[in-house]
């Protein structure tokens, strides 16, 4: 009876998935949960949001709630111990169509407009505040970076004492033909054609993605299902949901809490070949626009650039992302 008791269980927990509002075990060991949140369906069907916690014993009552880039989930632990270490329960949203969050019939990473994040950062930030947190700072990667930035602009009201951008995509990489013609045009039929193919998939790994992964050049394992060493096709529509962002936050943005922007201290050109260079430099953005632009979004912008910082600066080599650790908590130290 006992064994078949225990059977019962099991089938049960396998086809009746905990109900929203519960927590289990994440991917990531070290006491990291995860919930999966139901939201409303779209043109695909069935969408959900991820949010992924790692809670201080005592409950300081302050949080962080990190979003990821483009082809990215999270993953980044020592991140979340870091800031656990320093006084802050840790958050992080694996938002719709990305890593934890991606179903089977979902394109991935694809959006029409930023727009369809709000939800699952208002859900987010809702149940992080029922978890006894009332001060909560948001903090974004790259298109993580825009997304968090564009939701402050259209959400002043929003629960956020604070936002740190780690190399925010506030503008294309690419020449002035390109990011003055072409995106404007694609963009514009986007908007129209939003499934048309504008890239193609690529199966050579990029060298950012070596300059990352512990196999290649670098120090870090993840999914790569989930974060793709590859190019993969984009879509018109997806290009129409950037160039707006990127344009409306230039547009009389004035986000009322402080900001943090971070960037490397300077840009290199990926090649098709390895270089040492790619170790110590943001190979995927320009940070003279990172810096240029970032220093827009507010009227209270602490603006630093790291030396020797690669595109995700946490996941710099020495001695850069221990640089930038010590910006993020000092000015942690001074949001109020």
């Amino acid at each position: 009876m006992r064994n078949r008791s225990w059977l019962v269980l099991l089938f049960a927990l396998l086809c009746f998935p905990p109900a929203r509002g519960q927590y289990v075990r994440d991917i990531l060991s070290g006491g990291y949960e995860k919930q999966t949140i139901a939201m409303p369906e779209d043109e695909q069907g069935d969408v959900v949001c991820t949010l992924v916690r790692k809670r201080h014993a005592g409950n300081p009552g302050r949080a962080v709630l990190y979003i990821h880039g483009y082809n990215d989930y999270f993953f980044q632990s020592q991140l979340g111990d870091s800031l656990l270490a320093h006084g802050y329960n840790f958050f992080a949203v694996d938002l719709r169509r990305y890593g934890r969050s991606l179903l089977p019939h979902q394109d991935a990473f694809y959006c029409y407009s930023l727009d369809e994040y709000f939800a699952d950062i208002d859900t987010a930030l809702s149940i992080i505040r029922k978890e006894g947190n009332e001060r909560i700072v948001l903090m974004g990667h790259s298109t993580g970076g825009l997304i968090a930035s564009y939701y402050l602009k259209h959400h002043p009201e929003a629960p956020v004492a604070g936002l740190a951008l780690n190399s925010p995509f506030l503008d294309w990489n690419f020449g002035w033909l390109m990011e003055s013609v072409a995106f404007p045009v694609v963009s514009f039929l986007g908007k129209y054609f939003p499934q048309w193919v504008v890239q193609g998939d690529d199966y050579r790994p990029s060298m950012y993605a070596c300059s990352l992964l512990a196999s290649c050049h670098g120090e870090w394992v993840f999914d790569t299902r989930w974060k793709m060493p590859y190019g993969h096709r984009k879509k018109a529509g997806w290009i129409h949901a950037i160039q707006t962002a990127q344009q409306d936050i230039r547009r009389e943005c004035d986000i009322r809490c402080p900001i943090l922007l971070l960037s490397s201290d300077r840009s290199a050109a990926e090649t098709p070949s390895w270089n040492d260079e790619y170790l110590k430099a943001d190979i995927v953005l320009s940070v003279d626009d990172i810096q240029r632009y970032g220093k827009r979004l507010g009227k209270n912008v602490s603006a630093h650039q790291i030396k020797g910082g690669i595109h995700d600066l946490i996941l710099s080599p020495r001695p850069a992302r221990d640089r930038t650790y010590q910006l993020l908590f000092e000015w942690l130290k001074r949001i109020k």
